[in-house]
């Protein structure tokens, strides 16, 4: 009989053939197992070996330029030696300490990479940001020293302060990385954006004559600004500008730590 009721029946068997299906019959997993490949030239195919190259190569180079450039790196400890003097790390400044060192959240990629308006991108505050902030020491000058280790405050230091807080608080800046000082610092040409324009952080305190540049006997960084930094220097003095305000009795940065060295090792003695 056959099925459906309503459909045609099929035509007969025509002389001298057989309608039996003699077709060997395939156990139901058997596609699966004539599907895989029995040898290595099957692998070999273009079709196959292109298609694997590319997505190799594409997570091997993604998983590179992650590591280069969209990493986060929470403090100086955690920098590559790779990074120092060939690479810059962008971020925002957190809190500025003295008049020549702040702390700056490293934001990879920046807004480009969500940061600041993506979830999971923002930039935490207060005891949030402990251990995932790093310490930026400016690079080639030296601010009057503020009152810490039991030292009196320098002349000079509370308005080199308040002028560092004020430019670049909040702000996001790129560091040019050095290396890293005995105090756990990345010691760092920093710049950043006012008014449209690209502004060298250190310089702009030598300008205004809240700084000096930094004299030591060796290990001093300038990158390659300590000719463009002396002249900005001199021209401060020349104009009387901040700590150069001082005709008598002027004492610098370096000479100030000397003294307090002095006076305390007598202290000890």
């Amino acid at each position: 009989m056959h099925w459906p009721p309503w459909s045609s029946p099929p035509p007969p068997p025509k002389a001298g053939t057989h309608t039996t299906d003699t077709s060997p019959s395939l156990p139901p997993s058997s596609w699966s197992a004539a599907s895989i490949p029995t040898t290595w030239s099957a692998y070999l195919d273009p079709a196959v070996l292109l298609p694997t190259a590319i997505l190799t190569s594409t997570i091997l180079v993604s998983a590179r330029l992650y590591r280069l450039y969209l990493r986060r790196i929470p403090r100086a400890a955690t920098i590559s030696p790779s990074f120092w003097h060939k690479r810059s790390l962008f971020g925002t400044v957190t809190s500025v300490g003295d008049g020549d060192g702040f702390r700056l959240f490293h934001t990879p990629g920046g807004r480009l990479a969500g940061w600041g308006w993506f979830p999971g991108r923002r930039i935490p505050h207060g005891k949030a940001l402990k251990d995932k902030t790093i310490s930026i020491r400016l690079a080639g000058i030296d601010a009057p020293e503020g009152a810490h280790f039991g030292r009196p405050t320098q002349p000079g230091a509370q308005e080199a302060l308040d002028f560092l807080t004020a430019y670049i608080q909040h702000r996001r800046v790129r560091a040019y990385v050095y290396k890293k000082d005995q105090y756990e610092r990345a010691v760092a040409t920093v710049y950043v954006r006012r008014w449209g324009l690209r502004r060298d952080v250190g310089y702009q305190m030598l300008r205004r004559g809240l700084a000096t540049v930094y004299e030591a006997k060796s290990g001093a960084e300038f990158g390659a600004l300590e000719e463009r930094y002396r002249a900005v220097e001199g021209w401060a003095r020349g104009k009387g500008r901040g700590i150069w305000a001082v005709k008598e009795g002027f004492e610098s940065p370096r000479e100030y730590k000397e003294r307090m060295k002095g006076v305390e090792g007598k202290g000890k003695g």
